[in-house]
C-alpha cells in the first residue's frame, strides 16, 4: 500500500487542523437538549459542534425503518408544539434557526384503560375531560376541578414569561421586574409536589391512584414524588397547545434541528463517540472520542446523563461532592421493554384513539412490566405505515438487570416471551391483534443503552425518596468550570419539552458565559 492510501493514524487525526482548532462550544449528544442548545447558540453566532455517537440526531427522539414501517424510537405523545404563550418551546426552537415542522393535532392524550373499569379519556378539551373524570367520581367534582384548576394556576404563572436560565441573575431580576406575581407564584409550588396538593381537595382513594397514574405515565413516579411545576405544565398545556406529533415521525424534530443548526453555521458529526471530557488546570476545555480525535472549545456541553457523564467521561474518583450529593437523592430509572408492531388496519376500530395506558392491578403500577404504554401514531400520519397497516408501538418499565447474564439464546428467547405476553395484554383492548400481527421488533434495556448511549438504558433520574419538588434538581452548571449538563439529568427533568427548556436554559447561561 502506497503513504497517499494509508488511512490517517490517530495520532495525525488527532493533530488535523480541524480537530485542533477551538470551538465556543461543543455538544455532548444530539438529543433534543443538546440540540436545542446547539441552535440556539448558533442563532447568537457562537461556533458550534455537535457530536453524536450514532447515525442519526434525535436520541430517543429518533426513529428507525423496517419494511416500509417508520418507527418512533421513544414516546409520540409531543407537547410543545403550541402557537401561544412561552411554554411552546419546540416550535421557538426550531423558529429561532428558521425552520419549522408541520404537526397533526391530537384531540385524546391517553385512553385510560385501568383497573375497576376505569376507562375515560383525557380530552383535548378541558371542561369534556372534567366532565367525563366527574362522572365517574361525582363525590369528588369540586376536588377535580380544584386540583386540575391549580395546576392552571402553575402553568399560568410560566406561560407569560420567557424560559431561560434561572442561574442568570440578570434573567431573574428583569422577569420578576416584568412578571412579579408570575415569579412569587413559582416560588411557592417550586418546594410543593402534585400529590400533596391532590390531597388537599381529593380523599376519594380510586381517584387519588388515578392522578397518580396520571404523574406516572411521563415521570415514571407516583404523584407524591412528581413536581408540582412539572405537573401544571403537563396536566395544562395538554389543553393549552396540546398534543401534536410530527408529520413524518418524531424524529423529524431532530433532523429540522439539525438543518437549522447547518443554516446558522454549526457544525455535526455522527459516529463521533466522545469517551473522555479532557480536564486541563481543573477546566473543561476538550473532548476526545474514541478514533482518539480532539476537539477544543471554550465550553463544553453535555447531553448524556449525569451518570454517564461523571463516571465515564470524567474519572469517578474526581467527581465533585455536588453530584456525589445528586446521587443520594436521585437514582436511574427503569428502562424501557419495547414492542414495535406492525398490524393489518382492521385490526383497530373506527374511533381508535392515538394513546393508550394499560394497568390490570394498581398494586402493579410501578413494578417492571406492570404498565403499559401505547403508541399508534399511523392513526394521526398514515403515511409512516404501508397502505393497510397501523404501527403499534408499546413500551413498559423494565430494568436492565433482568437482561443481563444471559447467552444469546437465552437473550432471544427471553425478549420473544415477553412480547408474547405484552401482546396477550394488548388483547383485551385490540381483540384480534395476534391474527392481524404483520411485523414484530422486540428492544430491551440493553439495546437502549447500546444505541442510546444511557447508563443501563435509564429513562432519566427519579427521586429516592419524596423531595420538596424540584429543588433538587441542578441546573446547567456544573462544578468543573466551563462543563455544562443538559437534558433530563437538568431542571426541570424528563420529557421533550422539559428538555426543550433545559436547552433553553443552558444555552442563555452558556452564552452569558461567553459574552454573547
Amino acid at each position: 500500500m502506497s503513504a497517499a492510501s494509508k488511512p490517517p493514524s490517530v495520532t495525525n487525526l488527532a493533530k488535523s487542523p480541524e480537530a485542533m482548532s477551538v470551538y465556543d462550544a461543543i455538544a455532548i449528544g444530539s438529543g433534543i437538549g443538546g440540540l436545542v442548545t446547539a441552535t440556539q447558540l448558533a442563532a447568537k453566532g457562537a461556533k458550534v459542534l455537535v457530536l453524536e455517537r450514532y447515525l442519526i440526531p434525535g436520541g430517543s427522539a429518533g426513529y428507525f425503518e423496517r419494511e416500509g414501517y417508520r418507527f418512533d424510537v421513544g414516546a409520540s405523545m409531543i407537547f410543545g408544539f403550541g402557537t401561544e404563550g412561552t411554554t411552546n418551546l419546540l416550535t421557538k426552537a426550531l423558529e429561532a434557526v428558521n425552520v419549522s415542522l408541520e404537526t397533526i393535532p391530537d384531540q385524546v392524550q391517553i385512553h385510560y384503560h385501568l383497573p375497576e373499569g376505569l376507562d375515560l379519556k383525557v380530552h383535548r378539551d378541558y371542561e369534556k375531560f372534567l366532565q367525563e373524570l366527574s362522572d365517574r367520581f361525582p363525590q369528588e367534582k369540586k376536588g377535580i376541578r380544584k386540583f386540575y384548576d391549580e395546576c392552571w394556576a402553575v402553568f399560568n404563572c410560566l406561560n407569560v414569561m420567557d424560559l431561560l436560565s434561572l442561574e442568570e441573575l440578570g434573567y431573574l431580576m428583569r422577569v420578576f421586574f416584568q412578571h412579579p406575581l408570575a415569579c412569587l407564584g413559582l416560588v411557592k409550588y417550586l418546594p410543593q409536589n402534585a400529590g400533596d396538593i391532590a390531597r388537599k381537595y381529593i380523599t376519594d382513594p380510586e381517584l387519588l391512584k388515578f392522578i397518580d397514574m396520571e404523574c406516572y405515565c411521563w415521570s415514571v413516579v407516583p404523584a407524591d414524588k412528581t413536581p408540582m411545576i412539572n405537573a401544571g405544565m403537563v396536566f395544562s398545556d395538554r389543553h393549552f397547545g396540546g398534543i401534536n406529533y410530527p408529520k413524518g415521525g418524531v424524529g423529524q424534530i431532530a433532523q429540522k434541528l439539525v438543518e437549522g443548526l447547518e443554516k446558522a453555521g454549526g457544525e455535526i458529526k455522527y459516529k463521533a463517540r466522545v469517551t473522555k471530557i479532557i480536564i486541563e488546570n481543573g477546566k473543561a476545555v476538550g473532548v476526545q472520542l474514541a478514533t482518539g480525535e480532539e476537539y477544543r472549545a471554550k465550553r463544553i456541553i453535555s447531553n448524556a446523563t449525569r451518570w454517564d457523564t461523571f463516571e465515564k467521561l470524567l474519572p469517578p474518583e474526581a467527581m465533585p461532592a455536588s453530584e456525589k450529593k445528586w446521587q443520594t437523592r436521585y437514582q436511574k430509572s427503569p428502562s424501557f421493554l419495547s414492542l414495535h408492531l406492525g398490524v393489518k388496519a382492521d385490526v383497530l376500530p373506527v374511533g381508535t384513539e392515538c394513546h393508550h395506558i394499560l394497568l390490570e392491578d394498581w398494586d402493579k403500577m410501578q413494578d417492571s412490566q406492570g404498565t403499559i404504554f401505547v403508541s399508534i401514531p399511523t392513526l394521526l400520519d398514515p403515511d409512516l405505515a404501508p397502505e393497510g397497516h397501523h404501527i403499534i408501538h408499546t413500551f413498559t418499565p423494565s430494568w436492565i438487570e433482568e437482561w443481563q447474564g444471559l447467552s444469546p439464546r437465552e437473550y432471544h428467547d427471553k425478549k420473544e416471551e415477553a412480547a408474547e405476553y405484552l401482546i396477550e395484554r394488548l388483547e383485551k383492548i385490540f381483540p384480534g391483534l395476534i391474527e392481524g400481527l404483520d411485523y414484530q421488533e422486540v428492544g430491551t434495556p440493553r439495546t437502549h443503552r447500546r444505541f442510546l448511549g444511557r447508563e443501563d438504558g435509564t429513562y432519566g433520574p427519579i427521586p429516592q425518596r419524596k423531595l420538596m419538588g424540584l429543588l433538587g434538581m441542578p441546573f446547567n452548571r456544573t462544578a468543573i468550570p466551563g462543563l455544562y449538563c443538559v437534558g433530563d439529568s437538568t431542571f426541570p427533568g424528563q420529557g421533550l419539552n422539559a428538555v426543550a427548556f433545559s436547552g433553553f436554559a443552558c444555552a442563555h447561561r452558556v452564552a452569558v458565559d461567553l459574552g454573547l
